[in-house]
């Protein structure tokens, strides 16, 4: 069943009437939030590619009267998807350069598809200490794509041949033929299966890389992570990916980072946290600590008095921003321990200062004290 024709107006959020001023604008807009450069998020790249598609099609009157006239001019000719004229075999195409010139009926034809095709992305993971993510590291990782073929640096032919013109199309990469239809003789034009539509044939394959200019290989590479780099951001190396068919210009790689647990401290973003837990003692008199930081030993400064839940901040001891000179910082979480088991002269010395302090327990009306009171309230239990 054929898949509906692409809506390019949507693409760009455009009225289907708009002027070119208006489609240039829209463009424009989306190209400024999603471009690479700005937006690394690999899902909205996809996107950038659709929308600057979507403004290369509108912004050609041919492709755009083909559009609006219910077809898509960049569908293959051959049952052309979500065109009305499909069912004439060549697709709605063929039958427009058969009314309106162009194409076979000038003789001017497709372009020949090219052997050498650009090759794909790659994917790579990279765990990371927090040390390593914080100030950055060069890694040298080991990665599996495909490469040119050094048998035959990419051709696809075996040493010393050569790829001959296609005896089936003449080294057009396409076939001609007539169709009748109620519109009358139709010309119509489709890739030569032969060839696949390159206009050449390899007679002597390669022997090791069958006439795919590529094979897959292990090599390293060298991979400098930039200080300050967080969990799942990705970095990208330009044409270190696939190398592509034929020999053809390799994609992408990108390594993605994943940030190892700490044993002392989480991170957001740029700050660090961190718990410390004291005793009651060490926080109603102040003390202080000696607190191992990414950079190092530093001294803390426990006030008197401190209580649970108090947070100390150390500024500019968190994580180095990226691609920045400043630092975030390291926020410490203060807990304070209460005993939980007492002996008796531990107990007598905690009552002689709760009294010393004024801080007895009240007293009942019953004489008894304040436990004694909310015990009775419970029947003695």
């Amino acid at each position: 069943m054929a898949e509906a024709p692409r809506d390019y107006y949507g693409m760009l959020g455009v009225r289907n009437d708009a002027t070119q001023e208006e489609i240039k604008r829209a463009y424009r807009k989306l190209a400024r939030e999603l471009h690479p450069d700005v937006n690394p998020d690999p899902g909205e790249q996809d996107r950038f590619k659709a929308v600057t598609t979507a403004y290369e099609v509108l912004s050609d009157p041919d492709k755009r009267r083909i559009v609006d006239l219910g077809g898509d001019p960049l569908a293959q000719s051959a049952g052309t998807a979500g065109s009305p004229f499909s069912g004439f075999g060549g697709g709605f195409g063929d039958v427009f350069e058969a009314f309106f010139g162009g194409g076979a009926a000038t003789g001017g034809g497709r372009a020949r598809r090219s052997r050498v095709r650009p090759g794909g992305d790659a994917l790579l993971q990279m765990s990371l200490t927090l040390d390593e993510a914080a100030f950055g590291v060069r890694r040298e990782l080991t990665v599996e794509t495909a490469v040119v073929c050094t048998k035959c640096s990419g051709s696809g032919c075996a040493p010393g041949t050569h790829p001959r013109t296609c005896q089936t199309c003449g080294g057009r990469g396409e076939i001609q033929s007539v169709q009748r239809s109620f519109l009358g003789q139709v010309m119509t034009t489709r890739a030569c299966t032969a060839c696949a539509g390159t206009g050449e044939q390899i007679v002597s394959p390669c022997p090791t890389c069958g006439t795919e200019g590529r094979v897959r290989a292990r090599r390293t590479i060298t991979v400098d992570v930039p200080a300050g780099i967080e969990d799942g951001m990705r970095i990208r190396l330009s044409g270190q990916g696939e190398v592509g068919p034929g020999g053809g210009p390799a994609g992408d790689l990108y390594v993605e980072v994943s940030e190892q647990q700490h044993d002392t401290f989480t991170r957001d973003g740029s700050d660090l946290h961190c718990t410390i837990t004291l005793p009651v003692t060490s926080a109603a008199l102040g003390t202080d600590l000696v607190l191992t930081t990414l950079d190092g030993e530093e001294k803390l400064d426990i006030r008197a008095g401190t209580q649970g839940g108090a947070v100390l901040t150390l500024r500019g001891k968190g994580v180095p921003r990226l691609r920045s000179s400043t630092r975030g910082d390291l926020h410490v979480h203060v807990e304070v321990r209460t005993p939980t088991k007492l002996d008796d002269e531990q107990e007598r010395l905690l009552r002689e200062f709760a009294a010393l302090r004024n801080e007895e327990v009240a007293v009942g009306s019953k004489g008894g004290s304040l436990f004694g009171k909310v015990r009775d309230a419970f029947g003695g239990r």
